[in-house]
């Protein structure tokens, strides 16, 4: 296999320092459950965590943070796995950050097939196992990819652009992104100055149904209420509009303010209540933030 590319810049974490702010004083022991470029980590572990066990699906992301590592000596535990399974690599935890959605690691790699803008194999796998998003284009029947990018991305010209994947595929298996992104694209009006990249939903659909993130979301939430300690702190960075419902219903629910799951989890178990809300409105990126840093 050959070796990954570098990043082509560091990566900076979203809502770093507001979540530092937020979740201060930092000490104990963290989980960071998307570890990627090992932005949270780091952050954490400066700001003054006793130690952080880094969780990563992708086993590349523990080769590319080789280099910085070793810097905090065993302050650091690495765990390859899926943040779902967090209780089982620990438990009694101060604290959890989860920072959801694909690594710009991932994304600056075309050979990862995540990005609709640089040419690469049709992939999206995090963990490189299982089926991939060639797979399910090319198999998945044509109501089953229009609901997986409705339903995923919210992409109200689903049917339309499943119908021009299968009617593509009947020539030639659909293999590259870009190949993917243009007939997408093909589907939907030109975007105008400032709007996202019209294959932008249908990416993210794609690899949400790749990763099984929802499930996995769901999941992990829940391991995350079982691996902390009685006190301990639960952060959530999610970037878009279905993962965002299902961490807030979830942390509504638990907490006992009302809510419950919803189309993508089962309901939730009728427990005592877990977490307390800091506060009902969620953290968003301030002027600062956003001049440092536009992923966010």
């Amino acid at each position: 296999m050959a070796a990954a590319s570098a990043p082509s810049a560091p990566h900076t974490p979203v809502l770093l320092r507001p979540i530092l702010t937020a979740v201060a004083p930092v000490e104990g022991v963290w989980l960071d459950g998307t570890f990627g470029a090992g932005g949270y980590t780091r952050g954490f572990l400066d700001a003054g965590a006793a130690r952080v066990i880094a969780v990563d699906r992708d086993p590349l992301a523990f080769e590319m943070a080789a280099e910085w590592a070793g810097d905090y000596g065993d302050r650091i535990t690495m765990q390859q796995g899926v943040f779902s399974r967090m209780d089982e690599y620990a438990q009694d935890l101060d604290g959890v950050v989860l920072d959801l959605g694909v690594s710009s690691m991932q994304l600056d790699q075309a050979e990862r097939g995540f990005s609709f803008m640089k040419d690469g194999p049709l992939d999206m796998r995090m963990s490189q196992d299982g089926p991939s998003a060639a797979d399910l284009v090319n198999e998945a029947e044509e109501e089953i990819i229009a609901n997986i990018l409705f339903q995923y991305g919210e992409e109200r010209a689903s049917r339309r652009i499943a119908k021009s994947i299968v009617r593509a595929r009947e020539d030639a298996p659909i293999t590259t992104t870009l190949e993917l992104a243009k007939l997408v694209e093909g589907c939907l009006p030109r975007s105008k100055p400032g709007q996202s990249h019209p294959a932008t939903r249908s990416f993210q659909a794609l690899r949400i149904a790749v990763n099984n993130e929802y499930g996995e979301l769901f999941q992990g939430l829940m391991a995350a209420e079982r691996a902390l300690k009685p006190g301990g702190k639960l952060a959530v960075v999610t970037f878009h509009s279905v993962e965002d419902r299902m961490v807030k219903r979830f942390l509504t629910a638990r907490a006992g303010a009302g809510g419950n799951a919803n189309r993508f989890a089962p309901a939730l178990e009728q427990e005592a209540p877990q977490f307390t809300l800091k506060s009902r409105k969620a953290i968003g990126p301030d002027a600062q933030e956003l001049d440092e840093n536009p992923r966010s």
